[in-house]
C-alpha cells in the first residue's frame, strides 16, 4: 500500500474472518498517492468530498456518486485536486481473499473490470453498509452475506465479459430445508457454508435462492427467529443478556440493535411495558 500521510486521519485493519481482506477508513485533507499498484482488488467508496485519480493513462474523479474498482497489479495514482476533504472507505482483497470469494460465488475465473469508476447508487450503498458492518465485527453471518451479495452484484453488473455466476432455479424443497435448519439451530453460530453444504449450494447460490423463495435474506430470516426466541425468554423473566445469549445473538448490544430496528423499541422498554 502507498504511504499514508500521518497528518491525516486513517484507520486500517485486517478482517480475521476473511483471510486476505483488509479495510481502510481514511479522512484526507492534503494527501496525494504516488503511482502504485496492489496484488489484489481495491474497491473504494467516497462518503464526503472527493479526489482525482489517474489510471490507464486517463484521469477521473473519486466522488460520492461513483464506486472505484482497481484490478490486481493495475497502476494508479491519486491527489486531492478540487476537494478540500476526501473521506472514503476502502476494501483490499489480496489473492487469498479473491480465491475465497471465487469459491463462495462459484466463479471459474477471476473477474476483470474494464472501467475504474462504477456509477451504481444501490451498489455504493451496499458497500458502505458492508464496510460499517465489518467495522462493528459482531455478526459473522451478516458480514458474510453482505460480502457475497455486494461483490456478487458488482461482478454480475459491471465485470467485463460474462462471469459465470450460477444462480439456482427456484427450489422450494431446498429453501424449506434451510428454514428448518435455522429453526432447529438458530442459537448456533450458523454459517452460509454449513447451510449450503446441507442442500448442495454455494453460499452465494443459497443467498439468492432463499431471497427468491422467501422474500428475506438468510440473515434477516435468522434474525427474526432469534428475536422471537429472545422475546419469549424475556417474557419468562430472563435478563436481557441471558436472552441474547440463549437466542444466538453475539451479545446484548447486538440484540438491542436488532430489536429496536425491528420493533421500534429496546428490549428494556419492552420488559418495562410488559411488567406494567
Amino acid at each position: 500500500m502507498a504511504r499514508i500521510d500521518l497528518r491525516n486521519s486513517s484507520r486500517y485493519w485486517h478482517d480475521p474472518r476473511v483471510p486476505g481482506l483488509s479495510c481502510l477508513v481514511a479522512d484526507f485533507t492534503s494527501h496525494d498517492y504516488a503511482p502504485h499498484s496492489h496484488d489484489g482488488f481495491v474497491v473504494a467508496v467516497t462518503e464526503t468530498g472527493g479526489a482525482e485519480f489517474k489510471s490507464r493513462g486517463r484521469s477521473d474523479e473519486a466522488k460520492t456518486s461513483s464506486l472505484l474498482v482497481f484490478n490486481p497489479d493495475e497502476p494508479h495514482s491519486g491527489r486531492m485536486g478540487w476537494s478540500r476533504r476526501w473521506l472514503y472507505r476502502g476494501f483490499y482483497l489480496t489473492p487469498p481473499a479473491i480465491e475465497t470469494l471465487k469459491t463462495a460465488l462459484g466463479l471459474d475465473e477471476t473477474a476483470y473490470f474494464s472501467s475504474n469508476a462504477v456509477h451504481d447508487p444501490d451498489l455504493i450503498e451496499a458497500f458502505l453498509d458492508l464496510h460499517r458492518i465489518l467495522d462493528q465485527g459482531d455478526d459473522p453471518l451478516e458480514e458474510r452475506e453482505l460480502l457475497l451479495r455486494s461483490f456478487g452484484a458488482l461482478i454480475r453488473r459491471h465485470a467485463a465479459g460474462e462471469p459465470r455466476l450460477m444462480v439456482p432455479s427456484r427450489d422450494r424443497a431446498k429453501a424449506a430445508r434451510i428454514r428448518e435448519i435455522m429453526r432447529e439451530r438458530h442459537a448456533e453460530d450458523l454459517t452460509l457454508e454449513q447451510m449450503g453444504l446441507e442442500v448442495g449450494l454455494t453460499p452465494f447460490q443459497l443467498i439468492t435462492l432463499f431471497k427468491r423463495s422467501t422474500g428475506l435474506t438468510p440473515h434477516a430470516y435468522l434474525t427474526q427467529l432469534r428475536l422471537r426466541a429472545a422475546t419469549e425468554a424475556l417474557g419468562r423473566g430472563a435478563t436481557i443478556a441471558a436472552a441474547a445469549q440463549d437466542a444466538g445473538f453475539y451479545d446484548q448490544s447486538a440484540l438491542t440493535r436488532h430489536f429496536k430496528r425491528s420493533y421500534g423499541i429496546t428490549p428494556l422498554q419492552w420488559v418495562r411495558a410488559a411488567a406494567g
